[in-house]
């Protein structure tokens, strides 16, 4: 149904009364300087492992999506750029071919997880235009929002939106039409088809068109945190060697009960300088265990104890735990807890 179509349905069944300014009030976080650097961070498939004999064996449908929404909402809650969902399983092991419009949970964890975390990230009003309907999804209306400053509030103004494009004629008869979750929608000058995600730049005039931007903008251009990128890799070197960045992550930190408190490690007389921080997490059997299923690591003769020497600094986030065990989503949030002062200090 087009825009016009919609909005027709509205005026007969009475139910798009009321006025309200294009795009509401101003919000309420202002935006600060522009910044350059990102936080990314790296967890494993053996976080929601189902195969017998795992350590933490997540059987249940339940308690599967929990895990990649405990970890989106630790992603917004440190303002963390990207996530990287990272396979730690024996090759043999992996299915040769997976159904993705199947459940994936119990079948190909990474596939569940990176779906699942892309849902949770997206604005709500887009998530029916982008995602269609899936049993990966069905349980999410369950689960708690982000509510990050790319999931605007209806009467919020900012500067910056996110939207997705939608079938309808602009009033110039070129351009398209993006609904960005307002009573009407933007246009912008751009052709593209519909059902596709943009970044705009909204002009603080009434009327005027919409710019669209990169969708990193709103954070280099206003230091506006802009919500998580997803990232699957086939593997934990993959998550090195697959970056999005022109030269890589300058800065690498991984985490197991075996590392040096973070205290020593990034004492706090210490600045530390960075372009691109990758934080990387372990599974029931640590960090390791992806490194022993990694081929490419395991010709380098990187296995066991010399994992270690993948990252700049090896940490253990959480000293003296009073449990035997620290599940992987309870790492993220605790971990990027420990390091956080890493990049406030930029």
């Amino acid at each position: 149904m087009s825009y016009q179509e919609r909005e027709a349905k509205k005026r007969k069944t009475a139910h798009n009364g009321g006025s309200q300014q294009a795009f509401g009030q101003a919000a309420s976080a202002p935006a600060s300087e522009g910044r350059e650097w990102t936080v990314s961070v790296a967890f494993p498939s053996s976080t929601i492992a189902t195969s017998q004999g795992q350590k933490y064996s997540l059987a249940t449908a339940e308690q599967r999506i929990a895990v990649p929404s405990r970890i989106a909402r630790a992603l917004a809650i440190f303002s963390v750029d990207e996530v990287i969902v990272y396979d730690d399983s024996p090759v043999k092991t992996r299915p040769h071919k997976t159904d993705k419009t199947a459940y994936t949970g119990d079948t190909d964890p990474c596939h569940f997880l990176t779906h699942v975390l892309s849902y949770l990230e997206a604005p709500p009003f887009m998530r029916k235009a982008l995602f269609p309907l899936h049993p990966n999804l069905r349980m999410t209306s369950s689960l708690p929002g982000l509510d990050t400053p790319h999931h605007p509030h209806i009467k919020e103004w900012m500067q910056y939106r996110e939207g997705v494009t939608i079938a309808g004629m602009t009033r110039s008869g070129e351009g398209t039409l993006v609904d960005v979750g307002l009573e009407k929608p933007v246009e912008i000058k751009e052709d593209i088809p519909p059902k596709t995600r943009v970044t705009l730049k909204v002009a603080e005039e009434e009327g005027e068109p919409a710019e669209c931007v990169h969708p990193a903008a709103p954070r280099t251009e206003a230091g506006i945190y802009w919500g998580y990128t997803v990232r699957q890799a086939n593997s934990l070197s993959a998550v090195f060697t697959e970056s999005p960045y022109e030269n890589g992550y300058d800065l690498s930190i991984g985490t197991s009960e075996r590392g040096s408190p973070v205290s020593k490690e990034f004492p706090a007389s210490k600045r530390v300088q960075f372009n691109h921080a990758l934080i990387v997490f372990g599974g029931p059997r640590g960090i390791e265990y992806a490194a022993m299923n990694d081929e490419e690591l395991g010709g380098m003769g990187i296995q066991g104890g010399k994992t270690r020497e993948l990252f700049d600094h090896w940490v253990d986030v959480m000293p003296n735990q009073g449990s035997r065990t620290i599940r992987t989503e309870e790492a993220v949030f605790i971990g990027l807890m420990a390091l956080k002062r890493i990049w406030e200090n930029e």
